[in-house]
């Protein structure tokens, strides 16, 4: 292998692995090598390979790299040829790459080659797919840009199966306190925990409904009508703008109930195990990119919607700790940083954004400062942050400019763009339908105020879509940056869970201070690489704890 650019694709087939090596001197590139490995060799082969440091290319990470986590082996770099297809299709218009890695997912195709993982697709295949994706990129137009989006993307790839590998580590008995003390002690199967069916009994009583099911959206709308209650639905926000006896003790209910489903003793039982080395871990599986907007999802376990009632069961090793880090109004300093709005960026440098904009007199409270940007970013047209929106024009017209150019374009059914290259879909064929509608001769009022207001609700979606996806991308590459700098302290640090700006470190207790100074470099460092030189700071909070709810 030559050079630190080349690349080893890497394809399953009947008769074993096939790793192909291209070295990479400029455009294009060439064979340098090719061998075929038995799977059960092939852990130690990537070993000997990953000393050269060499880009790791194949079909799926999450199919292709799990096998070598088992075994023990770690790779430093990758290119996901599913997740860059994606990106590339959506930003070029159409589809430059083959269809056949349409023809199935690969979780559906688990059982192909058990020793290695699913991989459909013939060698030959793999290797067609990567050289389109590179003349797909080379004629991109800011190929720069969406190279650095399809290196963070594959990137988060690694670092999701890394995690879900290593697991968040887990303590039974204190998740069993947190439940015992919230719901009371665990109930028999098909009944609910004590401190449920004690609310249940308020809400009844004070309803005057005795057989009410709280449970039931139905029913609970029905109870709360025949008690003279005008809700429009059971959920929560609004019952929380209702004055009546029942509203408490329902909100308390509804609350529990969810902590009862989501995070409960069932969930306890399926999701969290005790390894063979005597580690007790929550194996969450992250989806990387599964939010249109290149958010994270998960395909169980409800990682990515962990309350903060439970967090106090994620509990570190005895000798080792937790760096808790997450970074204050990401989404409104990335907007600031797309918009080269500098007095945006200032109002925001090493503070609480909302109280700086109180500082700079554009708001009242920090209060009124939150709901006028989340309005804006979000875009609220009615309530406190409408009437808000007109000082934030004024104060920061180039960063709202963005958010409004991103709305427009989806109201005309056009497609917005993050800073990198991530490309919205379009509308779906029933609100093109809407449109052509309003716009026949035969036409209603109806009919027009529908379209409008579709038109308007496709915009709201454009509108936080360049923000949201960027912060996503800004989040990536801080990842991505901080897994380098903790392989760089020995590889024992290793990230362990990850919200959307909020990251969670496993350290031993020596390097928590070195760990939590690579937190921070690595945001720093990740604002470079996006925005350059602009002056927009993304300010951390950071705490060493040994339990996840201590950082709160």
């Amino acid at each position: 292998m030559t050079g630190a650019r080349a690349e080893v694709v890497l394809a399953a087939a009947a008769d074993g692995v096939h790793l192909t090596v291209l070295a990479r001197g400029g455009p294009g590139g060439a064979t340098s090598a090719h061998e075929v490995v038995p799977p059960r060799d092939l852990p130690a082969r990537v070993r000997e390979l990953e000393t050269a440091h060499p880009r790791w290319v194949w079909a799926d990470t999450a199919t292709s790299y799990p096998p070598l986590l088992r075994a023990g082996v770690r790779v430093e770099r990758c290119h996901d040829l599913r997740l860059c297809r994606s990106i590339l299709r959506a930003a070029l218009g159409a589809p430059p790459l083959s269809e056949v890695w349409d023809s199935a997912a690969a979780d559906e195709l688990a059982d192909a080659l058990p020793l290695f993982g699913a991989q459909p697709l013939p060698p030959e295949e793999v290797l067609a797919e990567r050289e389109r994706q590179r003349a797909a990129l080379a004629h991109a137009p800011e190929p720069g840009r969406l190279a650095t989006l399809l290196a963070a993307e594959s990137a988060g790839a690694l670092i999701a199966a890394e995690m879900s590998h290593d697991g968040l580590p887990w303590s039974v008995p204190a998740h069993e306190r947190i439940l015992a003390d919230l719901l009371g002690p665990r109930p028999r199967p098909g009944f609910r925990p004590a401190a449920l069916e004690r609310l249940q009994e308020q809400v009844r009583t004070e309803l005057a409904a005795p057989r009410l099911n709280p449970d039931s959206p139905v029913e609970l709308l029905r109870a709360l009508r025949g008690a003279g209650i005008e809700a429009r639905t059971t959920r929560s926000w609004e019952l929380r703008e209702i004055e009546h006896p029942a509203i408490a003790p329902l909100l308390e209910y509804k609350k529990l109930a969810r902590l009862h489903t989501a995070n409960g003793w069932a969930w306890l039982d399926a999701w969290v195990h005790t390894d063979p080395d005597g580690r007790t871990r929550f194996h969450p599986e992250y989806v990387p990119g599964g939010v249109v907007t290149g958010r994270w999802a998960t395909r169980g376990g409800g990682a990515l919607q962990l309350p903060r009632q439970v967090r106090g069961a994620v509990v570190a090793d005895p000798g080792w700790t937790l760096v808790v880090a997450d970074v204050a109004q990401l989404e409104p300093r990335v907007l600031a940083a797309m918009a080269r709005d500098e007095r945006m960026a200032e109002a925001a440098r090493g503070r609480d954004l909302y109280q700086g904009l109180v500082d700079r007199g554009v708001v009242d409270t920090r209060a009124h400062a939150k709901v006028a940007m989340l309005g804006a970013l979000y875009g609220a047209t009615t309530g406190a942050s409408a009437e808000l929106m007109p000082r934030l024009v004024r104060a920061f017209p180039r960063a709202i400019g963005v958010v409004e150019d991103a709305a427009r374009r989806g109201e005309a059914g056009d497609v917005v763009r993050t800073w990198l290259g991530r490309t919205s879909p379009l509308p779906p064929a029933s609100w093109n339908a809407v449109q052509r509608r309003a716009s026949e001769q035969d036409a209603t009022a109806a009919d027009r105020r529908r379209a409008g207001q579709r038109a308007r609700d496709w915009g709201r979606f454009t509108r936080n879509f360049v923000v949201q996806g960027t912060a996503a991308e800004w989040a990536l590459c801080w990842m991505a940056d901080l897994r380098g700098r903790l392989r760089e302290l020995g590889g024992e640090p290793h990230l362990v869970f990850f919200l959307h700006d909020e990251v969670v470190v496993l350290t031993p207790d020596a390097l928590a201070d070195d760990v939590a100074t690579a937190v921070g470099a690595a945001a720093a460092s990740a604002g470079r690489l996006l925005f350059g030189t602009f002056p927009v700071d993304f300010p951390l909070d950071v705490a060493i704890v040994d339990d996840y709810g201590k950082a709160d």
